[in-house]
């Protein structure tokens, strides 16, 4: 080969060398940033020409693609029930997803690697490509249940019902809530006006209070400190009797902290049942101070509190019951208040666990997952999360909470021929400012089938809003719904 000839075929291949290395340069580096240029409409347009899959619930269709027949935008995302299982579907938007729509987006949008067999048969049969079909643990009566009561008289909160023996999440609602087809239109200035509108909202119907936001959790976190004294020592039954003054002097300070409105709690000295039925507050701080924090904190950490990010598939926000100050501050954690800070998942988990003979269940969403063609590709599988208490604490404390609703706070939850558990809680907020209304709950208490927790949020209610009175009666409606009432 000659000089000239030599020359051209180095510059050849140095040009192609500087091609490849552009067409990696762009699809690996800038592909994000250029995706999301405004100038760029063909991925706009993408997000709308495959036809996702379906979200459902039992016999609902949660989310579906409805074809346009248009040419640039083929397929519109479509939310028949939009409201009220918007917490759990979320939307899908011309440039954003969230919620059950985004994470799983990959199996619904058919671009997964557990698609790949599919999609290969699809390119030989020159079939569309569609998404995978996404089925939920939620139970429609449950979730609708839920909404009705909940959602009544401009109340705000949310409830989180758990099936006790799998951790399958049964109903998962927050008020107040948002309409998702506002935001799957393929129309980018429509929906960033109506996101817009419900971000500036001061109540916030796009936070998801079931497991963005967390609460103090007040006396429904009674059963965690009852749960770390009965682990403590297998003698301590419901009838064990405890001290139970009428105002408790606080260590190291010159304050005391009351039982509820001031009230005496039997005449200084109860049994555990009387002071969880009643909701006293001194025999719970009394009995934590005399645990200690680090003992309150692993009982914590049995029931899922401050332990590994949880996924159901959506993040949930952690829980936990703030750091070690001194047996003051004990105290009030030991009654839901000071730094204790809970998801109302996290409160379906410990009544779950109670329930399920003292093992708690990782939560899930996700019933199972099938192609275009129902083929299965996944099923859920039940998995453990932890221990949290042997089985004879857990029919001791399960004994108590039934007290509670036959005989105490709890009598609103009750269902005539269904023997119910449960613990209300009135957590206080700031001076001045209405408390939050809990509850707590499961039934059958002889063989759960559903777990709950309830908050209605400060002032939603009234002035004068409380577990037993506000969030009892709405937990029974879901209760009744679940168990066919």
């Amino acid at each position: 080969m000659n000089g000239p000839l030599k020359r051209a075929a180095l510059a050849c291949l140095l040009m192609f060398g500087l091609l490849m290395i552009n067409v990696n340069y762009l699809q690996a580096v800038k592909a994000e940033d250029l995706s999301a240029d405004s100038r760029n409409v063909r991925n706009f347009y993408n997000r709308y020409e495959v036809e996702r899959g379906r979200i459902t619930a039992g016999d609902r269709v949660l989310a579906e693609s409805v074809d346009t027949g248009g040419n640039k935008f083929r397929f519109q995302r479509r939310y028949p029930e939009g409201k009220v299982y918007a917490p759990v579907t979320g939307f899908f938007a011309p440039e954003s997803v969230r919620d059950m729509e985004g994470a799983e987006n990959d199996l619904l949008n058919g671009t997964s690697a557990d698609l790949l067999i599919r999609r290969s048969i699809d390119l030989f049969t020159a079939k569309k490509t569609k998404g995978a079909n996404v089925d939920l643990t939620i139970n429609p009566k449950a979730q609708e249940a839920a909404y009705k009561a909940l959602g009544a008289s401009g109340r705000k909160g949310a409830l989180v019902a758990i099936e006790p023996k799998t951790g399958a999440i049964l109903a998962m609602v927050s008020i107040p809530t948002y309409d998702p087809n506002l935001l799957s239109k393929p129309d980018k200035a429509t929906v960033n006006k109506a996101y817009n509108k419900l971000a500036k909202d001061e109540d916030q119907p796009l936070l998801d209070r079931a497991i963005e936001r967390t609460y103090p959790p007040g006396s429904t976190f009674k059963v965690v400190t009852l749960a770390a004294y009965l682990e403590s020592d297998d003698t301590v039954g419901p009838q064990t009797e405890v001290d139970a003054p009428q105002r408790l002097q606080l260590p190291n300070t010159t304050a005391s902290l009351p039982n509820y409105g001031g009230a005496a709690c039997g005449a200084g000295r109860v049994t555990l049942s009387y002071a969880l039925e009643k909701s006293c507050n001194t025999p719970f701080a009394k009995i934590a101070m005399e645990l200690g924090y680090d003992a309150l904190s692993d009982q914590a950490k049995k029931f899922g509190i401050g332990g590994d990010p949880l996924e159901i598939p959506m993040g949930v926000a952690g829980s936990g019951i703030g750091p070690d100050v001194d047996k003051a501050a004990l105290a009030q954690t030991a009654i839901g208040q000071r730094s204790n800070q809970m998801t109302p998942l996290q409160m379906a988990m410990i009544a779950a666990g109670i329930a399920n003979n003292g093992v708690v269940m990782k939560p899930y969403l996700v019933n199972k997952i099938a192609d275009a063609e129902g083929g299965e590709i996944d099923s859920a599988s039940p998995q453990e999360l932890s221990t949290a208490m042997s089985e004879d604490n857990a029919a001791k404390l399960r004994e108590m909470m039934v007290n509670v609703v036959s005989k105490g706070t709890a009598n609103a939850a009750q269902i005539p021929g269904v023997t119910v558990a449960g613990k209300t809680g009135t957590a206080e907020t700031a001076p001045g400012k209405p408390a939050h209304a809990w509850f707590i709950s499961f039934a059958p208490a002889e063989d759960p089938k559903v777990a709950l927790a309830l908050i209605v949020e400060s002032g939603s209610a009234g002035d004068d809003a409380s577990g037993g009175h506000t969030a009892a009666p709405i937990a029974k409606s879901v209760l009744e719904a679940v168990l066919g009432r």
